[in-house]
C-alpha cells in the first residue's frame, strides 16, 4: 500500500467517506425497498469504524478494511465497467490512489513492480502552489482559475510510454480550517494573484497545515497517449532548428513516434528532395549533424530515378501517396533498386514512406518510418500520418529556408552575388564547403570553371566621351576661374596690395593654359590651387573686410558643396550618362528575363560611358537541359534584336537630354567556345587559360578600330556594327539581319568591311548596317522565342 505523498502543504490530508454516507444516510429513508436496503447494509457495514466517518490519515486502514471500502465505493465504481474504466479514489493532487479498477490494476502491473506512478511535472513546491489556489477559491471565494491538465506517464508491457489525463471528481471533498488559517483582506488576495511564483508569500497568507482536506476525490483516467504524441511531436519539431539534428533530438522524436504508434522498435529518418537535380539529399550537411535515413547507404545523395521502382515513384513523387511495405521478405531478393537493399542491411522488415510536399504540390522529401517486425507498419496505421504531416511539412520548410540561407551566406561571403544562371553550381559547392567544416576540416572554396561555353559580347558606347566630359569640365573651371578673378580684381582694385595682383595674374594664366588644350592633369593641378592658396584668402576678405562679403558670398553660392568646385556643365554630362545608361540597362535586364527562359545562359552587364554586357551560354552552364546548338543561334538574333531596341530607346530619349550625346552599338562574335573561371580573389568571371585570352584581347580592342587602309573609325552612330574572323559567322549574321530588316529593326544599307589588324590580333571583319529608327509604339515590339526559332529554320 503507497503513502500519502509527504510534501509540504496547507492541507492536512485526513481521508473520510463521510460526504458519501450522508447521502447513504438520506437513501436508506427512501420509499424504493431495493435502494433503501442497500444504504442500510453499506451503512451497517461501516458502523464498527467510526474513523470512516471522522477521518483518519493512516492508509493501512484502507487495506486493512478494503471489503468495507470496496462496498461503499460500489456505486461509484461500478463492476460492470471495471474492466473499461480507469479509474481509482485518491486524494487531490497526490500520487496516493486506492481502489482501484480492474483496468488501472493491469496498466500497473505490466508497468513493473518497480514503477512509481507520480503526477507529471508536479515538483514539491507546486502540489504547495496548487492546493493553496484551492483554497484561495474554495474558502476565500477569490476569482482563481486553479485547472491545469494534470498527467500519469505509464510505460506498458512492451516499454511503450503511454499518457493518462486524470479528471477529479470533488464531490466528496470539503475544506475545513485549522487554527493556523488566517482572515484575508481584498489586498491580501490581489497581492497573491499577482505573485503565483512567490512561494514564500503564499506560505505566509496560507500557512501549511493551516486546512484540513476532509473526504477523498475519484480519480477518472484516459489514455490520451495519440493526442499527446501529436502534440510532442508538433512541440519538438517548431524547437529550435539548431537542436533538430542533435543525437538527443533524434531519440526523442523515436520515442514519441513509438508512442503514437505503439511500436517499441519503430524508428524515424528523413531525407530531402532536391527538385533541380531529381535526387534525395541527407537532411542537414555534414555527417555530424546529418539526420538518419533507412532508404539511404552512407552516400549524402540518392538518385531517384535509379533507386525507386516506377510504382514508388508514381506513388510517392506524381500522386504524393504514402508508400507502404508491409513486409519486406515478400519483396524479391536481391532488387535491382537500392533502397530495397538498404532497407534489409538495417534490418528493417516493414516501412512507411510519407512524401512532405510543399503548398505548390512540390515534393520536397520523405519521412521514413521503420520497424523490424513484418506488418507492424502497413497502409492501415500509415493514416494515422494524417494528423500530423501538416507540421511536419511546416517543418522541412523552415528547414529548407535555413539552409538555403546559410547556403546564399556562403556564396554571398566567398563569391559575392552570382548569376542566377550559375547559382546551382555555387550552390552545390557552397553544401560541399559546410559539410567539410562541420566535419572539423579547413575547407576552401573550389574556383568555379565552365567549359566549353560561347561567349557574347555587345556594348552601346557614347560617342566621344572623353571630348564631352573633358568640354565640360574646361567650361566649368574657366567659369570658376573668372569668376575668382573677378573678386580678386575688385579686391586688387581697393587694396592695391601686391599679393592680390600676384594671385590675380596667376589666375588668369590658368585660364590661358585651358583655353585651348585640357590636358589630364590640368583639373588637378587648379583644384589644388583654389583649395590652397585661393580659398583661404577668400575665407580671410569674408571674415575681414564687409565689403567684399557679398561678392564672396555670391561666388560661393554656386560652388558644388560634393566636389568644392562648379559643376554645371560636368553635372549636364553625367546626368545625361545616367539617363542613358539607366534606359539602357532597364532594357536589357527586361529583356533577359525572357532570354533565360528560352535557355540558361550566364550574363552580366555593366555601366560606364554606356552599357556593356557579356553572355556565355553552353551545356556546362545549363543544370539540367540540354544544350543544342540551336541555341546559341537563338541568343544571337536575340541580341541583334535587343542591341537595336537600346539603340531605338536612345533615339527616343536624346531630345530630354541636356547634352545630346550619341551612342555607337557593336557586338563581337566569337565562335569558338572557351572555358570561363570564377576568380576567388576579384570574385568574378574571367576568361580561363592562355589561349582563351585572345577573346578578351579582342573585346577590349575592338571599338577603336578602324576600316582598313582609311582613317575612318568603325563604330558609327546609326549604326550597328557586327565584329567577327570567319566567314560562317558572316553569313550566319547576314542572315538574321535579313530576317530583322523584314522586322523593320534596319534599313537596307549593309556594309562588309575589312578592318586595321589590332596589336596582336589580325584578320577581323564587320559587318555595319544602318538602324531604322521608329517613334511610334512599333518601335516597343519585340518577337517571342517561336518568332526567333522560325527565323532560324528558314
Amino acid at each position: 500500500m503507497h503513502k500519502l505523498s509527504a510534501h509540504e502543504s496547507p492541507m492536512i490530508c485526513s481521508i473520510s467517506f463521510h460526504k458519501l454516507l450522508e447521502q447513504y444516510d438520506v437513501m436508506a429513508q427512501s420509499e424504493t425497498p431495493g435502494l433503501a436496503e442497500r444504504a442500510k447494509r453499506i451503512l451497517k457495514s461501516q458502523e464498527p469504524y467510526p474513523f470512516f466517518r471522522d477521518g483518519f490519515t493512516d492508509v493501512s486502514l484502507l487495506e486493512k478494511h478494503e471489503d468495507v471500502v470496496k462496498l461503499m465505493l460500489q456505486d461509484c465504481f461500478s463492476e460492470v465497467l471495471t474492466h473499461n474504466e480507469i479509474k481509482a479514489a485518491s486524494i487531490p493532487f497526490n500520487d496516493f490512489v486506492f481502489n482501484r479498477s480492474k483496468r488501472f490494476e493491469k496498466i500497473l502491473e505490466h508497468a513493473g513492480s518497480d514503477f512509481e506512478l507520480k503526477i507529471r511535472n508536479m515538483p514539491d513546491h507546486m502540489h504547495y502552489l496548487i492546493a493553496a489556489t484551492v483554497i484561495l477559491k474554495a474558502h476565500y471565494g477569490a476569482k482563481a482559475d486553479f485547472k491545469r491538465p494534470l498527467f500519469f506517464d505509464i510505460p506498458d508491457a512492451n516499454g511503450v510510454m503511454r499518457h493518462y489525463r486524470i479528471m477529479y471528481n470533488a464531490d466528496f471533498m470539503e475544506m475545513i480550517p485549522t487554527d493556523k488559517a488566517k482572515d484575508l483582506s481584498e489586498i491580501d488576495i490581489q497581492e497573491l494573484l499577482e505573485n503565483y511564483d512567490d512561494l514564500a508569500l503564499w506560505q505566509e497568507k496560507i500557512p501549511p497545515n493551516s486546512f484540513i482536506a476532509k473526504g477523498f476525490v475519484i480519480c477518472n483516467m484516459f489514455d490520451v497517449t495519440a493526442d499527446h504524441a501529436i502534440s510532442e511531436i508538433k512541440s519538438k519539431l517548431i524547437s529550435n532548428s539548431e537542436k533538430n539534428s542533435s543525437d538527443d533530438h533524434v531519440e526523442d522524436m523515436n520515442r514519441v513516434f513509438r508512442s503514437f504508434f505503439e511500436l517499441p522498435d519503430l524508428q524515424v529518418g528523413y531525407i530531402l528532395y532536391n527538385y533541380e537535380e531529381q535526387a534525395f539529399e541527407k537532411v542537414g550537411m555534414g555527417k555530424k549533424k546529418s539526420m538518419q535515413s533507412f532508404l539511404m547507404a552512407t552516400d549524402e545523395r540518392m538518385d531517384c530515378q535509379d533507386s525507386f521502382c516506377q510504382h514508388s515513384r508514381k506513388k510517392l513523387l506524381e500522386n504524393g501517396e504514402y508508400f507502404v511495405i508491409s513486409n519486406l521478405d515478400l519483396v524479391p531478393d536481391p532488387n535491382p533498386f537500392p533502397i530495397y537493399d538498404n532497407l534489409r542491411s538495417k534490418g528493417v522488415k516493414s516501412a512507411i514512406m510519407a512524401p512532405i510536399s510543399g503548398e505548390d504540390g512540390q515534393l520536397l522529401g520523405l519521412m521514413e518510418l521503420v520497424s523490424k517486425e513484418p506488418n507492424a507498419l502497413n497502409s492501415v496505421n500509415a493514416q494515422k500520418l494524417n494528423d500530423i504531416m501538416p507540421f511536419i511539412i511546416s517543418t522541412v520548410q523552415r528547414s529548407i529556408i535555413e539552409e538555403e540561407n546559410l547556403i546564399d551566406a556562403v556564396i554571398q561571403h566567398e563569391c559575392t552575388s552570382v548569376h542566377p544562371s550559375v547559382h546551382w553550381k555555387f550552390k552545390k559547392e557552397a553544401k560541399r564547403f559546410i559539410m567539410s567544416q562541420l566535419d572539423g576540416d579547413e575547407p576552401q572554396f573550389s574556383e568555379m570553371v565552365f567549359e566549353n561555353v560561347y561567349p557574347l559580347y555587345g556594348q552601346i558606347d557614347i560617342k566621344d566621351s572623353s571630348k564631352l566630359r573633358n568640354a565640360g569640365i574646361q567650361k566649368d573651371l574657366i567659369i570658376q576661374l573668372t569668376e575668382i578673378g573677378s573678386v580678386l580684381r575688385k579686391v586688387w582694385d581697393e587694396t592695391q596690395l601686391p599679393v592680390y595682383e600676384e594671385l590675380l595674374y596667376r589666375v588668369f594664366n590658368h585660364i590661358e593654359e585651358i583655353k585651348e588644350v585640357l590636358y589630364t592633369s590640368s583639373e588637378q593641378t587648379i583644384f589644388d590651387f583654389i583649395t590652397d592658396e585661393v580659398n583661404p584668402v577668400l575665407d580671410y576678405l569674408k571674415k575681414d573686410n564687409s565689403n567684399f562679403r557679398d561678392l564672396i558670398v555670391d561666388y560661393e553660392s554656386h560652388i558644388d558643396t560634393t566636389t568644392g568646385m562648379y559643376y554645371d556643365h560636368r553635372r549636364n554630362y553625367d546626368e545625361s550618362v545616367t539617363m542613358i545608361n539607366m534606359k539602357m540597362a532597364g532594357i536589357m535586364d527586361k529583356r533577359q528575363v525572357a532570354a533565360q527562359e528560352m535557355f540558361p545562359h550566364y550574363f552580366e552587364r555593366y555601366k560606364t560611358d554606356g552599357v556593356e554586357h557579356n553572355m556565355f551560354i553552353g551545356a556546362s552552364i545549363s543544370q539540367s537541359k540540354a544544350f543544342n546548338p540551336l541555341f546559341l543561334n537563338n541568343l544571337r538574333l536575340w541580341q541583334l534584336q535587343v542591341m537595336c531596341e537600346m539603340e531605338n530607346a536612345h533615339y527616343n530619349l536624346k531630345n530630354q537630354l541636356a547634352v545630346p550625346l550619341d551612342v555607337a552599338s557593336l557586338i563581337l562574335v566569337y565562335s569558338t567556345p572557351l572555358s570561363i573561371r570564377f576568380r576567388m580573389d576579384e570574385k568574378q568571371f574571367d576568361v580561363d587559360g592562355t589561349y582563351n585570352a585572345r577573346y578578351e584581347v579582342i573585346k577590349k580592342r575592338i571599338d577603336k578600330s578602324y576600316i582598313k587602309g582609311t582613317n575612318e573609325r568603325l563604330t558609327q552612330k546609326g549604326k550597328l556594327s557586327i565584329v567577327y574572323s570567319q566567314k560562317k559567322d558572316e553569313t550566319e549574321y547576314l542572315r538574321y539581319i535579313r530576317f530583322l530588316m523584314a522586322k523593320g529593326y534596319f534599313t537596307n544599307q549593309v556594309e562588309i568591311l575589312e578592318l586595321d589588324g589590332l596589336q596582336g590580333v589580325s584578320g577581323l571583319k564587320a559587318i555595319r548596317v544602318e538602324i531604322l529608327y521608329k517613334t511610334d509604339k512599333d518601335s516597343e515590339k519585340t518577337y517571342t522565342y517561336e518568332d526567333l526559332m522560325k527565323a532560324l529554320e528558314e
